[in-house]
């Protein structure tokens, strides 16, 4: 759900507003956060305090997959 939440989002997205989207604490988000970069599949680019979450290519296949998946079980 957050890579396809990533995926959908609109200009730049922070982990406290993908928290807030998909109503889920910032800190389990930013542990969810952790392990899909560990994965490959989100980037953090740093601009000062902010890290701002972008999917990978990896990231985009993945979330390309789980809604095409959804779609299916829908």
């Amino acid at each position: 759900m957050m890579l396809i939440n990533l995926r959908n989002a609109k200009g730049e997205i922070y982990a406290s507003s993908l928290a807030k989207s998909i109503d889920c604490t910032y800190s389990h988000v930013v542990k969810i956060l952790q392990a899909m970069q560990k994965d490959g599949l989100i980037s953090f680019d740093k601009q000062g305090r902010l890290k701002i979450l972008t999917l990978t290519k990896k990231g985009q296949e993945v979330a390309d997959n789980l809604d095409k998946a959804r779609q299916l079980l829908s």
